[in-house]
């Protein structure tokens, strides 16, 4: 028989999650008889769920923070009381214990979810002290490959791990890109932005994880070139800042400069639908990354959800960014955020019809909907 009660689990991630929770969770959800269960660190209980989805809090300090040790006792405990038959492991902090209750009941199974490659990650960014770095690269890296031998399946949430990881293929794994799934209720979208002319305001959008590394600050420098040719543009900044030097730098800089920038979130984790709406009254998605090896061969998902929402992008220089969104017509490159070619960029804005053919079907998470539901239905 199908699992009928399982498990979806991250310590970092909040509980509305939008891959955890708003994707796997609303999709398993779907199906009668089933009882999901999500963890992760604490967030509202997001509104429009159905009564089999229900959320458990296993972290409700900073990343750095000795919760989240007790993060794993809480873990631990929730194995026993919900009694899961799959656990969907969204972190690999999690794969031990997760490990230790699986081989206590032939019935029990899990699926290793891999969101990033934490290994890369943790070398290259600037999150953990500089003596951690080697240490935890290696630990996760072995834990990874220990767990993958073990787990029920692999899914990946990008093509390109299966080439970056050692434990992962295309054969051995399925791959679950960050689609966008609407969130309960949200209408169809009319149709695709419409950029205004001048002197109408122009609202500028940057969301998502709020760092240097993300180019926050090119978005700025964008702005204010900008707005020598667009007086009106103005720059809205939404997301989570986990970085509290990035942030003093941010909140003065929106401070200094109100009748262009406004920042929501910063300090605390901002709701998906909240992200949402800000996407529904925008102009022009900024996705002004740096070059960087944890991201450079990745999907942003807020490609995605710009997308499905018509909204018109600006993408750096990446390739597989820019041919991703080239049969919809949903993005011009910038070769430089910080120091744009503001006049020609405004040109090529308003002589480019963005979104010929309508809002693109194949950027919807249905069709990762249907993996999902192939890859739980195989473990008995």
């Amino acid at each position: 028989m199908p699992p009928t009660t399982i498990l979806l689990a991250s310590v970092l991630k909040p509980l509305d999650d939008t891959r955890m929770f708003g994707k796997f969770g609303r999709t398993l959800a779907e199906r009668p008889g089933m009882q999901v269960h999500v963890a992760g660190r604490r967030a509202p209980h997001p509104p429009g769920a159905s009564t089999n989805l229900h959320t458990h809090e296993l972290l409700a300090g900073s990343r750095l923070s000795w919760q989240r040790l007790a993060a794993q006792w809480r873990y631990w405990r929730l194995l026993q009381q919900v009694q899961p038959q799959v656990v969907v492991v969204h972190a690999p902090e999690l794969l031990p214990l997760t490990l230790l209750w699986c081989s206590q009941g032939r019935e029990r199974h899990f699926i290793y979810d891999v969101r990033e490659n934490y290994a890369l990650n943790i070398l290259t960014q600037q999150v953990y002290p500089h003596v951690l770095r080697q240490l935890l690269a290696k630990l996760v890296r072995r834990i990874e490959t220990a767990a993958t031998r073990r787990a029920a399946a692999l899914v990946l949430a990008e093509r390109s791990y299966a080439e970056e990881l050692p434990f992962a293929t295309l054969n051995n794994s399925v791959i679950l890109e960050n689609k966008y799934q609407p969130p309960p209720n949200e209408p169809a979208s009319a149709g695709p932005h419409a950029l205004p002319m001048p002197p109408a305001p122009l609202e500028l959008l940057y969301s998502g994880t709020i760092s240097e590394l993300n180019g926050v600050f090119d978005a700025i420098a964008f702005t204010y070139a900008f707005r020598q040719v667009w007086p009106t543009a103005r720059l809205t900044i939404i997301g989570f800042c986990q970085q509290p030097e990035v942030l003093r730098r941010l909140q003065q800089a929106v401070t200094a400069a109100p009748e262009a920038l406004t920042l929501l979130g910063g300090d605390q984790l901002v709701p998906h639908r909240e992200v949402v709406r800000v996407i529904q009254r925008s102009h022009l998605g900024l996705l002004p990354y740096q070059p960087h090896p944890s991201t450079w061969r990745c999907l942003p998902t807020k490609l995605f959800e710009y997308a499905a929402h018509g909204l018109p992008m600006l993408l750096p220089y990446n390739a597989l960014w820019l041919a991703a969104t080239q049969a919809y017509t949903a993005a011009l490159p910038c070769a430089d955020f910080a120091q744009p070619n503001a006049t020609a960029l405004a040109a090529d804005l308003r002589a480019t019809r963005f979104y010929p053919h309508g809002i693109p079907t194949d950027v919807f998470w249905a069709s990762e909907a249907a993996k999902l539901w192939s890859v739980v239905d195989a473990i008995r």
